[in-house]
């Protein structure tokens, strides 16, 4: 904790900053439920955002996360080959302090307007100089708390328009003047920051108990739109205050990422961008290793894919959440193609737009997945949300008619379902989240530069 002075001196700042609301009221009423007012946060982090000038609207556009003290991160990064400067400067930040077997890693800065993708070399140059700037920050931070500077770099990342450089004076200034503290305030408005099309902030924090002690799980992520598995803008960040050794973080980021960030589809587009990044500072003194990884890696995925399905549930247009699950696979590959396949459909998407129970465009998209099936034993049924019962559509293979058209109705004016997809091959069962898609996407993205 920063004593009462120094709180001050982060509350204030280093410069003239540009102040906005955090007031949920300011966001869509639909939203509105799933904008925390309080927030647990781990030890040893501090947020903050501002608005440093790279929206022309005055809105948030920069954010900062800082840590107290060294950190132990892992991250995973979009598969798209023109993978952005912010990804290409972060891989060698984190594959630096890996291969060094150090902890380097204090701060993460990020940045909204402006995606600084496919700006070639003098891209890579400005997200260096925005890495170095986050890096002085942390120096100043640890002088103005009167102790010794340690492991001071900053990973970066930013979300906007392609193909445009950064404003990168705009970002520098804003990151010296940047206000950052451990309130839920603070938070909130990190998570402001961090929006593009984003109709509402997207943070979530909770205390979990590992091997019997308390740690703490803080999350701020962003994207509506070009969301779909392996990546995609979508940007995240997690922070722990467990301590947790290198290997076993990556191991379970891995194992979290695929059962939550990379289980999520809203319009199939995969980013340049799209980074998620745990960063884990030892504050709380529970040391994740033995059987307390196996507790941590079930915290973490649970924790991710509630942070995830913020993301689908701003998704761009979106009107339903959809959750798309199948069980009883030969192999978690498998389970995750056939979900993934459904959850990607256009044709399923606008089905449950518009209400409509096609429960043939469901069963098409599992035969087409590329799965090997014995027809004979598929079941379907869809799920309310409202915990009713379900309306079962097909059982071995066979449809059950004639469909319930009353009941389906009841079910699709639902916002959230969920569809299952049981194969009766296996064991192995998966998870995708997505949404519907409606006028308003085509409206959203054909107005998006203007």
């Amino acid at each position: 904790m920063l004593s009462s002075n120094l709180r001050q001196l982060h509350r204030l700042g280093r410069g003239a900053i540009n102040m906005f609301s955090t007031d949920a009221k300011q966001f869509p009423e639909a939203k509105r439920r799933f904008i925390p007012s309080q927030g647990t946060y781990p030890h040893g982090f501090f947020a903050g955002g501002s608005h440093c000038g790279i929206k022309k609207n005055g809105k948030a556009d920069l954010a900062l996360l800082v840590s107290d003290r060294p950190t132990t991160t892992s991250a995973v990064f979009t598969t798209n080959q023109f993978c952005a400067a912010p990804v290409q400067y972060d891989r060698s930040v984190i594959n630096g302090a890996r291969d060094a077997r150090e902890q380097r890693v204090r701060a993460v800065v990020i940045n909204s307007g402006c995606a600084n993708a496919v700006t070639g070399q003098q891209g890579l140059a400005d997200a260096q100089e925005m890495g170095e700037a986050g890096a002085a920050f942390v120096r100043m931070f640890d002088k103005e708390r009167g102790v010794e500077h340690e492991g001071g770099e900053a990973l970066v990342m930013s979300t906007g328009v392609i193909g445009q450089r950064l404003p990168l004076s705009k970002i520098t200034d804003g990151v010296t003047a940047m206000q950052v503290d451990e309130t839920h305030e603070a938070w909130m408005r990190a998570a402001v920051a961090h929006m593009t099309t984003d109709t509402f902030p997207k943070l979530l924090s909770r205390q979990v108990d590992i091997a019997g002690q308390p740690i703490h799980l803080a999350g701020i992520t962003k994207g509506a739109g070009m969301i779909h598995p392996n990546m995609a803008t979508l940007l995240g960040t997690v922070c722990t205050d467990a301590s947790v050794p290198q290997s076993l973080l990556d191991k379970a980021l891995a194992h979290a990422v695929a059962r939550s960030f990379n289980a999520i589809s809203i319009d199939g587009d995969m980013s340049t961008n799209d980074t998620i990044a745990v960063i884990a500072n030892g504050a709380s003194g529970v040391v994740v290793d033995g059987a307390a990884y196996e507790q941590f890696t079930t915290a973490l995925t649970e924790f991710m894919a509630d942070l995830a399905s913020l993301v689908v549930r701003d998704g761009e247009g979106a009107t339903k959440f959809l959750t798309i699950e199948v069980t009883g696979a030969r192999t978690f590959a498998d389970a995750k193609q056939v979900a993934s396949t459904i959850a990607t459909s256009s044709l399923v998407k606008t089905a449950f737009y518009g209400q409509d129970a096609n429960w043939g465009r469901i069963l098409c998209a599992v035969g087409y997945a590329g799965v090997a099936l014995d027809t004979h034993k598929v079941n379907m049924a869809i799920y309310p949300g409202d915990n009713s019962d379900p309306l079962v559509l097909v059982k071995g293979g066979e449809p059950l008619l004639p469909v319930d058209e009353a009941r389906a109705s009841e079910i699709l004016k639902q916002e959230d379902m969920r569809v299952r997809v049981e194969l009766g091959l296996g064991s192995e069962e998966a998870r995708m989240y997505t949404c519907d898609l409606s006028h308003d996407y085509v409206s959203i993205n054909a107005d998006y530069r203007s």
